[in-house]
């Protein structure tokens, strides 16, 4: 948001009474230092696999992405901080930012690559070096494992190995499996690398991923995901980058997020919360309102009362086309058209589309929808206000909006800032200053609380956290939890 006051974070720090934590700052990963760890992990031959990979890459030139992404000039000491997690810990102080968790820019990308081999081996050399960079300042700053997931056995595999084995405490999940179109790949696979075919993990998946699911909660991790629809559909512009980017993580978002409620997830998951990053919440709060609508229209009940193709009354639209009609719209036509004769579709199986989401009323959609989905909004978001207004929600919920940073990034133009941008929001009167404690600590604390209540052990916010109720997913979860021993 242009015109904001630019003044360091730690002068609206120092209005708060709260701690603010950044939902969703990055790591600009030095390449020669994954090259390290992926050989490490793999071997040299798998490094070489990746750089070919790179230089390969068919959509190069087809699909304009990022270009001149991350700080530089006057703001390379926001590139060093992004890179150097002692340094940003140094200068989290002046930035306002009591504790932060850093996700990938590399994994964000790795996360899909086709190369099943490659795939895995790249987010196991992402987790390693993770764990070794910031091994020194897990008291304010959390790196985010990142998992595969084109099957549930690597997701898990990954998974255990990043909590039992790295002791990770927090997850970014790939949400979709990213394969060449098998026909193409079957007829001609010389362009089967030019082709895509999606599928969610959480809805008509090709394989059942509850496992998966189950897993997260005896480990206490929320999967959070970082999804952008870039380079498909309407946004594969080859020329402008800007163009392709719009809208691309909410829509990313809003596909996994629709799988998770149709699919059922949330309903035989009801502990699980899950993270939605740099889509904002406005998205969400549309997707909420459309569900409303479908489902007053679209329930099994009505459908059968209002759309039932057996049930028109055909004797009655005869004579209504013998009365207002004309000559080639008569009774006798109508009577005589296929679309309500013998080319009557038939029910369709699943008829009841809400069945596997178990929604039965609007009131549903609170634990089905509102109680544990998190959703990122970065501070020039003017959006993020829609997310407290509990007059805009069907069921009188908030939804539960978190501040993330982005910082690493090219979306902030400078790191000691972005907190007194977010702090205009409030200035101007689009967020109270209630609104702003949930939106820095109370949400983004209650993602990984409500999964884990001990997720702040050891940190600058260990007492802080106490002051949050853990009931509900927490407690809930804690039945089904590992021992300690077991769970890093």
């Amino acid at each position: 948001m242009s015109g904001f006051a630019q003044f360091p974070g730690c002068d609206v720090r120092a209005k708060l009474d709260h701690p603010v934590i950044d939902a969703d700052a990055h790591v600009l990963e030095c390449e020669f230092a994954l090259d390290d760890f992926l050989a490490q992990v793999a071997g040299s031959a798998m490094v070489e696999r990746s750089r070919a990979r790179m230089r390969g890459n068919p959509y190069k030139f087809e699909t304009r992405t990022i270009w001149w992404g991350v700080p530089s000039g006057k703001h390379t000491g926001d590139r060093a901080m992004a890179m150097l997690p002692k340094l940003f810990r140094a200068r989290m102080d002046e930035a306002g930012i009591d504790f932060a968790h850093c996700y990938t820019t590399n994994g964000i990308p790795g996360l899909y690559i086709g190369d099943d081999e490659l795939r895995q081996a790249t987010c196991r050399a992402l987790n390693t070096m993770y764990a070794d960079m910031f091994n020194e300042v897990g008291d304010r700053v959390r790196p985010v494992a990142v998992i595969p997931t084109f099957t549930p056995e690597e997701a898990i595999a990954e998974l255990d190995h990043a909590v039992l084995k790295l002791g990770h405490k927090a997850i970014m999940i790939g949400t979709e499996i990213r394969r060449p179109h098998s026909e193409i790949a079957r007829a001609a696979p010389q362009l089967a690398a030019y082709s895509e075919s999606t599928r969610s993990i959480a809805m008509d998946a090709p394989y059942d991923y509850d496992p998966f699911w189950r897993r997260c909660v005896e480990l206490g991790v929320a999967p959070v995901c970082h999804t952008a629809a870039r380079g498909s559909g309407y946004r594969a512009s080859p020329t402008n980058y800007v163009f392709n980017h719009l809208g691309s993580f909410a829509q990313g978002a809003d596909f996994f997020c629709r799988a998770l409620f149709f699919g059922g997830v949330t309903r035989r998951f009801p502990t699980l919360n899950f993270g939605f990053l740099e889509g904002g919440v406005a998205w969400a709060m549309g997707l909420l309102n459309d569900i409303v609508e479908h489902f007053e229209k679209r329930n099994r009940d009505t459908l059968l009362a209002t759309l039932d193709p057996a049930a028109l009354d055909v004797d009655l639209l005869a004579r209504l086309f013998d009365e207002y009609g004309n000559a080639y719209l008569t009774g006798e036509r109508i009577r005589a058209a296929p679309h309500h004769r013998a080319a009557r579709p038939e029910r369709p199986d699943p008829f009841d589309e809400f069945e596997a989401c178990g929604m039965r009323e609007v009131a549903d959609l609170k634990p089905l929808f509102c109680d544990n989905f998190y959703f990122g909004c970065e501070a020039d978001d003017r959006m993020m206000s829609v997310a407290f207004n509990r007059r805009l929600s069907p069921v009188g919920a908030k939804l539960k909006a978190m501040f993330g940073s982005d910082i690493g990034h090219w979306d902030v133009m400078e790191a000691k800032t972005v907190l007194s941008e977010a702090w205009s929001l409030v200035e101007g009167r689009l967020l109270t200053p209630a609104d702003f404690r949930e939106l820095m600590f109370v949400n983004p604390a209650s993602l990984h609380l409500g999964m884990n209540p001990k997720y702040f052990a050891g940190t600058v916010l260990e007492d802080a956290a106490r002051s949050l109720p853990t009931k509900g997913a927490a407690g809930r979860n804690a039945a089904t939890a590992k021992p300690a021993t077991e769970v890093a």
